[in-house]
């Protein structure tokens, strides 16, 4: 299986793996002693990107975007379509949704790990995610982003390159990335300038350099009896999006279509904490126009075709292991991105673009080319890899293995998915309609996703929509309930209560 242009593998030892580590790369340790050999277990390859919203594949139904490597991911496995991100309690989503993710625990008790530095604690206590398979003999490895509060080092037995949030390109110290591109005004920013630093820090892109560090441990795990977790998370496609000349060039400018819901400015945006003064609304300028849209979906575009031919990298080197058969390798990110859409350009809104996330799973129990469209969240990856690694799940672990729906069971779909963005967003969507609440507003929205994906006709102010509202408020209270949402949305919309 050729994913991309095959590399040079072959065994790694220890002397090599700590030499092929580089300059800024964390202190990488040899394994602490697992448990057992991990028998037949299969080994698990999760890859992560950041910002990529679920229609950013060109499998998925997006003709303008090349992404063939992850295309034949979606032709090899089960594809989720609707898998979603709960929500945040920062305007830095990548947080909690990675919180959530290594913690088990959903939004608002995630939260409370986070603030209450519980996150030290649950890695005390062998309770993380990667943890969890490591005590079943699993050799757990990390290279990427982190954005959790606890030690990346503490969580996995090997550990090379530990990313930041996002790179170091910030208004303070790299101006020329914000408030444009202005029209017919010469672009101070390019994407493609490595003197900016940014994905080029230390020389080499980090979305190439985690392609390497991911190869070179496949190498190494080539020669090792024990099964392995791999935690590969990309930065990409999260702003700065930086990529080659030749990616961007893929993309001409008159060729990227401007998003159909495209708004100059959306009017709740600073009621719905989403305002002008929020980092990732001020990449673009106000009033938000047709061709800054189009010049930064050109560059999300560019920087996932190079993500994405990182991937075909790390999925070569998979292969060249021999143990791609008894591997899963599943697909998804932290969250969406609005870049454009709705007038909005980051991720702080309840809308699908920004909540939906690409969902994809390859591997031995995964029916090839399979499209289940029974909404799941995209944490709901934690338990099913215990699952499918034969371990049992933790109490602590809230989300549900994903097993269930793949066999077909019956009743093994959630009735409903709940958002949330800080005290000033609650979504609920049920039965193809979506409602959204901005309680600082007292606004209501109500949308028809199967008539109107794109969420552009706002029905809550007709007649025929009002029982609709008031079945979906009610099942947002008894969702807020179970998750231990501390907002009070009867106050705030005393008719509704």
């Amino acid at each position: 299986m050729n994913y991309s242009q095959p590399g040079v593998l072959g065994a790694v030892t220890r002397r090599r793996f700590l030499a092929a580590v580089g300059a800024g790369a964390a202190a990488l340790a040899w394994p602490r002693a697992v448990n057992g050999d991990g028998g037949d277990r299969p080994n698990f390859v999760f890859i992560f990107a950041d910002d990529q919203d679920f229609e950013a594949l060109r499998a998925l139904g997006n003709d303008e975007i090349h992404t063939p490597n992850l295309d034949r991911l979606v032709q090899d496995g089960t594809t989720f379509t609707h898998a979603y991100n709960m929500g945040s309690w920062s305007p830095a989503v990548c947080v909690p949704a990675r919180t959530m993710l290594m913690t088990g625990k959903t939004l608002w008790n995630a939260r409370d790990a986070h603030e209450g530095e519980l996150d030290d604690e649950f890695v005390a206590q062998r309770r993380f995610w990667p943890q969890l398979l490591e005590q079943a003999g699993y050799e757990t490895y990390m290279t990427g982003k982190w954005h959790v509060s606890a030690s990346a080092q503490d969580s996995f037995n090997y550990v090379t390159h530990v990313r930041p949030g996002m790179p170091n390109v910030f208004p303070h110290n790299v101006p020329e990335g914000y408030d444009r591109p202005m029209e017919g005004e010469d672009d101070p920013w390019s994407p493609w300038d490595e003197d900016f630093g940014g994905y080029w820090e230390e020389g080499t892109h980090w979305s190439e350099v985690l392609a390497k560090d991911a190869g070179e441990f496949l190498g190494r795990a080539a020669e090792r009896q024990a099964p392995f977790f791999m935690y590969l998370a990309f930065n990409a496609p999260h702003d700065p999006r930086q990529s080659p000349k030749e990616y961007v060039n893929k993309y001409p400018l008159d060729q990227v279509e401007v998003p159909e819901n495209f708004k100059p400015e959306y009017p709740y945006n600073e009621a719905m904490g989403s305002g002008r003064d929020l980092r990732d609304e001020r990449l673009a300028p106000f009033p938000r126009t047709e061709y800054a849209a189009r010049v930064h979906r050109q560059e999300y575009y560019a920087i996932i075709s190079h993500m994405d031919t990182q991937i075909g990298r790390i999925l070569d080197a998979l292969e060249a292991t021999g143990k791609a058969g008894n591997t899963y390798v599943i697909f998804t990110a932290d969250h969406g991105l609005a870049v454009g859409q709705h007038g909005l350009m980051g991720k702080q809104n309840m809308y699908d673009h920004s909540v939906r996330v690409p969902f994809v799973i390859t591997g031995p129990a995964m029916a090839k080319g399979t499209r289940i469209e029974t909404p799941i969240y995209l944490q709901d990856i934690g338990p099913t890899t215990l699952e499918l690694a034969g371990e049992p799940i933790p109490d602590h672990v809230e989300f549900r293995s994903l097993m269930p729906l793949v066999r077909g069971e019956a009743g093994a779909a959630r009735r409903a998915v709940y958002g949330a963005y800080l005290d000033r967003q609650r979504m609920v969507t049920q039965d193809g309609y979506k409602l959204l609440l901005y309680p600082e507003a007292g606004v209501v929205r109500l949308f028809n996703l199967e008539e109107d994906p794109l969420e552009i006709n706002d029905l809550a102010d007709e007649p025929e929509s009002a029982p609709i509202i008031r079945e979906l408020f009610e099942v947002l209270r008894e969702l807020q309930e179970e998750f231990n949402d501390p907002l009070d949305l009867a106050g705030a919309f005393p008719d509704l209560g």
